[in-house]
């Protein structure tokens, strides 16, 4: 560790040291306090980096922290597993699964609209209690009950929130468990990765805090004046207030609880592994998660173009975010993941046998960020 390098621990192979040079940068340059990066390729680890505080102490190779929307590339490869064992089928209309989705106009919609965006449920009309979203039961019962907000398969918006309950209860409905058990028992116990839906107690000892600005703000009131478009946009973030963590992302239920969409917990080590399996084709170190095919599949452009909730360009594949040149993951045609609220990420580029993880404590750009990107940009300089 250099004297430029205040803090960052681990190591690095020197071929990538470029990376270990932009993660310093982040610290020194671009306002990061606490995070950690795991970088394989072709499965093997060449860089495993952590650096500043993670609340009272230093940052750990296994401190763990909030990683947001990271999760969904999680959740996507449990319903990828579950299609490659024909558990799923990705063309068959979600109430073959969950009878009580095809309520309200939604009979038809196929599992791959859902995983891919493109359902109309971004977010529910009916204002919800704060704390709702830690009850599985309500949010999932409502969701069944909504009616889209524009036809399905008509177009595409990100489910910012929803999507880990849709998802989630399709999961629950074949396997008879949560998605973050059949994460830990199917993918993450079997590959030794450190990534958690609904974190037990006993591991809440190592969690970072998160650092998210005004954590005690109040959202305003749902306004009923609110245009339909607009509405749904401030639903799919804040119904009910809390739904996305705010002023509760540091607290004990929050992270005890499954809200898969935002509420992943993950080290940088273990969500490198899990990308290491989907980078060569589900299979690492002789440890096979999922069917490649299936995996083809799940990585295949569905939608792309303007999306009806962020209202900029998005592309996803089954519930992977492809990479597009507005936020890239590398400079190939192939790289696919998960970015997260504060700019955490997971991704792969099957081509370049590159697998990555970054975590972060704190909220940072949710667009470009460019703490990721300066760490990206480092990898594929570096190879």
């Amino acid at each position: 560790m250099g004297d430029d390098e205040p803090g960052i621990n681990g190591w690095c192979d020197p071929r990538f040291v470029g990376v270990r040079e932009a993660f310093a940068a982040n610290f020194a340059e671009r306002g990061e306090t606490g995070a950690a990066v795991c970088l394989s390729v072709r499965g093997t680890t060449v860089a495993d980096l952590w650096g500043g505080v993670a609340g009272r102490g230093p940052w750990q190779r296994d401190t763990l922290v909030n990683v947001f929307s990271v999760g969904k590339g999680l959740i996507a490869a449990c319903a990828a597993r579950l299609i490659g064992r024909r558990h799923l089928d990705p063309d068959a209309p979600v109430a073959r699964y969950w009878p009580e989705f095809g309520a309200a106009g939604k009979g038809a919609v196929t599992l791959r609209q859902l995983l891919s965006h493109q359902a109309g449920l971004p977010a529910l009309r009916a204002p919800l209690p704060r704390g709702s979203m830690l009850d599985w039961r309500l949010m999932v019962t409502e969701l069944a009950a909504e009616p889209p907000w524009w036809p399905p398969g008509s177009g595409h918006g990100y489910h910012v929130n929803t999507f880990g309950f849709l998802a989630g209860e399709v999961i629950r409905r074949v396997t008879g468990t949560s998605v973050g058990t059949m994460l830990r028992d199917e993918i993450a116990g079997p590959l030794g990765a450190d990534v958690h839906i609904g974190l037990p107690a006993t591991e809440h000892g190592r969690v970072a805090d998160f650092d998210w600005p005004d954590p005690e703000a109040v959202i305003p009131p749902q306004a009923a004046a609110l245009p339909p478009d607009l509405l749904m946009i401030r639903n799919a973030y804040a119904n009910p207030a809390d739904l996305s963590g705010m002023g509760v992302v540091n607290t004990p239920a929050w992270r005890r609880a499954e809200v898969p969409s935002a509420n992943a917990h993950a080290s940088a080590a273990g969500i490198s592994r899990v990308y290491a399996a989907l980078a060569d084709g589900g299979t690492v170190d002789s440890i096979r998660v999922i069917d490649p095919g299936a995996l083809a599949d799940a990585v295949a452009q569905q939608v792309d173009g303007e999306d009806l909730v962020l209202r900029r360009p998005s592309r996803f594949g089954l519930g992977f975010q492809l990479t597009q040149p507005e936020r890239p993951l590398g400079p190939g045609p192939g790289g696919f993941g998960h970015f997260g609220a504060g700019g955490s990420v997971g991704f792969c580029d099957p081509d370049a046998g590159v697998a990555f993880g970054y975590v972060t404590s704190q909220m940072g750009p949710r667009w470009q960020n460019p703490r990721n990107r300066a760490l990206i940009n480092a990898i594929f300089t570096s190879l």
